[in-house]
């Protein structure tokens, strides 16, 4: 199945950093936004993870960071920098997969097996409104998901 815009995004229920269920459907009627990134407290990830952090009421959305890490690798990355949204747990790349957050990518040259940094906009209605397919860096990936969201609000 392929993420495509205006169409349902696939559901999913994986365990947030406390060990409790968080479902797809737990947030409809509000607009999600679900980043995939590879791993907890590493510098891109930190970077981003910051960058939604820093924005957080103005995206006036739910933000999710799922990753193959643990619940107490997310619980101390939570701590370390203060991230006020749910960061959920995907060890054996399930939901990853279905979103194709999962797969082959180029690193340092080589092709290799891993966690595609990508973002998924979900609207209200579970329509995704948007797909990042790749997120080629990180650190400014935040404003644009920003702008996104705001021009829909013009």
């Amino acid at each position: 199945m392929d993420i495509e815009e205006n169409k349902a995004a696939p559901a999913f229920t994986l365990k947030d950093q406390n060990g409790k269920d968080v479902s797809l459907s737990d947030h409809r009627g509000k607009t999600v936004v679900l980043y995939f990134y590879p791993k907890d407290d590493t510098p891109g990830c930190t970077k981003e993870s910051c960058g939604f952090r820093d924005n957080t009421p103005a995206f006036n959305a739910i933000i999710i960071g799922v990753s193959p890490d643990g619940a107490e690798s997310h619980t101390q990355f939570i701590e370390k920098f203060n991230l006020p949204f749910t960061l959920l747990s995907d060890p054996e790349k399930v939901v990853m997969s279905v979103y194709k957050a999962w797969g082959e990518k180029m690193m340092y040259g080589k092709k290799l097996i891993g966690t595609i940094r990508s973002t998924v906009v979900i609207g209200p209605d579970g329509k995704v409104l948007k797909h990042w397919k790749k997120v080629p860096k990180a650190a400014d990936h935040p404003d644009k998901v920003l702008a996104y969201l705001q021009s829909l609000q013009d």
